[in-house]
């Protein structure tokens, strides 16, 4: 859910007996505790399907680039999708996908997150899960407001300080070219990077309890990329 920044959303087209499925493709942020948040416009059909129905699932879909997809992981996770006004939903998201900014402000749209429900998780040929309990899914929403709150200056730190030091994060950790790397969120099991339209996600060995940590997990990360 973390890696990728867009998924299919499918909603409930019209009234039951007569509803259809409903699924568009949609830009997607997740939360400290990992809930997807999305900015939807009031004049999208499914927006207008969540008014009548607030129930939704989101695939999210993690197969690109594989010779045979099926061997893929691949997650739907059910829940309601209700209005997020919290201003630090909205910047996690902007942060997320930076062209959101452009129209961010506009009275038909809005922030909607999540509260998940279940998961269905489907991890290769066989390995078919249903995820049952929303707690293991997610983190615990109220544990991490002290990172909540050390976010933006973490980001500001890491992108203003330490420009190189992410490029080196991204190049030697994660494979991947060109300088010019940006962190857009820090969250309790990793960092999210973006460069133009490319998304990457580098994870933290472990799951971080305090901003020391934090900081711990950041330094050792740096001196892993070969850095004396």
């Amino acid at each position: 859910m973390r890696r990728l920044d867009r998924a299919t959303l499918a909603t409930s087209l019209g009234i039951a007996p007569d509803a259809w499925p409903y699924a568009s493709l949609v830009l997607v942020a997740c939360d400290l505790d990992a809930s997807p948040l999305l900015l939807l416009s009031d004049l999208a059909e499914h927006t207008k399907n969540l008014q009548r129905d607030p129930r939704a699932s989101l695939l999210f879909d993690g197969t690109a680039g594989l010779d045979d997809p099926l061997t893929g992981a691949r997650a739907t996770i059910l829940g309601e999708l209700t209005a997020a006004p919290e201003p630090s939903n909205l910047d996690r998201f902007v942060r997320r996908h930076p062209s959101a900014a452009t129209y961010a402000g506009f009275k038909d749209f809005r922030l909607y997150r999540m509260r998940v429900a279940r998961a269905h998780l489907v991890a290769g040929f066989g390995r078919i899960h249903w995820i049952d309990a929303a707690s293991t899914v997610l983190f615990p929403a109220d544990a991490f407001g002290w990172l909540r709150a050390a976010e933006p200056d973490i980001l500001q730190h890491m992108n203003g300080d330490h420009a190189a030091t992410i490029d080196r994060y991204a190049q030697r950790l994660l494979g991947l070219e060109d300088e010019g790397w940006q962190l857009t969120g820090v969250d309790p099991e990793g960092a999210d990077l973006r460069r133009h339209g490319t998304v990457a996600r580098l994870e933290f060995p472990r799951p971080v309890t305090d901003l020391g940590d934090v900081r711990q997990i950041f330094a050792a990360l740096a001196q892993s990329t070969g850095r004396g």
